[in-house]
């Protein structure tokens, strides 16, 4: 009888300290928004962990060159290039200046902006990139401030001045060829912000992709099956609103209605992160918008028994010919 009540006086400590950690959470989150910033961008979440950003040819992308741009003052991005499959050969043992002069070969531009955690060398998105080098693009991808080797503080201003300062990079490289930015998960938050700006001063790009993309993120947050305190008493004061004071809100709902140009949008029905249903209403809302009135606006689904769930639209045998 003494063990037994032993281990109850045990159990019941534990449920009471877990319980009180519950409750204070929420609290924690509210008094330092800061917390809730970082959980948006998990940018110290750096997996896969142990490799050597400087050298893509570890991650078996033999065509790829590492640079180092800068942004702003206090801030350097680690960038990554990868041409074309048809261009490998030529690519062996070239430095960074034959890489920056190949974006003008007759080649279409890729520049793809990734979600939260990780880094540019992230499994699925190395996947990616050999997907769409053997389709015939060049692929231009890299780490936001305070992401992978990138120095800077993490802000969703300055991930989209990142994202517009490659850009503009780019275009001064690529001549005449067509530049298409592709965002995934939070980087659809990017993309929609960098692609506004670039319409709203007539320089849009020739196309968005958006894979995985939410409305906004309080719907994604409230929506993300991690979440559970979703139920909780004042989620949305406990929660959202720290989000909104620390100046994020990747308002794509928002940002589609000034965007002119063709968009398609990608979405898994078993995506278990970004919820379907937040990408079919992002469509509705694009759909409609009159800034789309002379430029195609295409949502395709990947069916639940394909199992692509949140990050492997890219193995769709399906891919090349949707991009076409």
């Amino acid at each position: 009888l003494h063990r037994r009540y032993g281990l109850w006086f045990r159990l019941r400590k534990l449920i009471l300290w877990l319980l009180g950690m519950y409750i204070a959470i929420p609290f924690l989150v509210k008094l330092c928004p800061a917390i809730q910033a970082k959980l948006v961008f998990l940018n110290f979440v750096r997996v896969p962990y142990f490799i050597d950003l400087k050298r893509p040819q570890d991650q078996g992308l033999n065509h790829t060159c590492n640079y180092y741009l800068q942004p702003e003052e206090d801030v350097t991005i680690g960038v990554w290039h990868t041409v074309p499959a048809a261009l490998w050969k030529n690519a062996h043992g070239k430095d960074q200046l034959w890489f920056e002069e190949a974006l003008g070969s007759s080649h279409p531009v890729i520049l793809y902006l990734h979600g939260n955690a990780g880094t540019r060398g992230g499994d699925h998105r190395v996947e990616l990139y050999k997907v769409l080098s053997s389709l015939g693009y060049h692929v231009v991808t890299f780490d936001y401030r305070g992401w992978g080797d990138s120095i800077g503080s993490p802000s969703e201003r300055g991930m989209t001045y990142d994202a517009l300062h490659v850009f503009d990079w780019i275009k001064a490289r690529s001549g005449d060829n067509p530049v298409y930015i592709w965002g995934h998960s939070l980087g659809t938050g990017v993309a929609t912000n960098l692609v506004r700006r670039l319409c709203e001063r007539e320089t849009p790009p020739d196309a968005l992709i958006l894979e995985s993309p939410f409305t906004n993120i309080r719907e994604e947050a409230r929506s993300h099956p991690f979440s559970i305190y979703r139920y909780f008493p004042g989620f949305d004061w406990f929660f959202l609103d720290p989000i909104t004071t620390s100046g994020i809100k990747f308002a794509n709902d928002e940002n589609v209605k000034y965007i002119s140009c063709s968009l398609l949008i990608l979405h898994a029905e078993d995506d278990p992160v970004v919820p379907f249903h937040l990408g079919k209403k992002l469509y509705n809302i694009a759909a409609t918008s009159r800034s789309f009135r002379d430029y195609k606006v295409q949502f395709v689904p990947f069916h639940t028994d394909l199992g692509y769930r949140h990050k492997y639209i890219y193995r769709s045998p399906e891919l090349p010919r949707i991009l076409r």
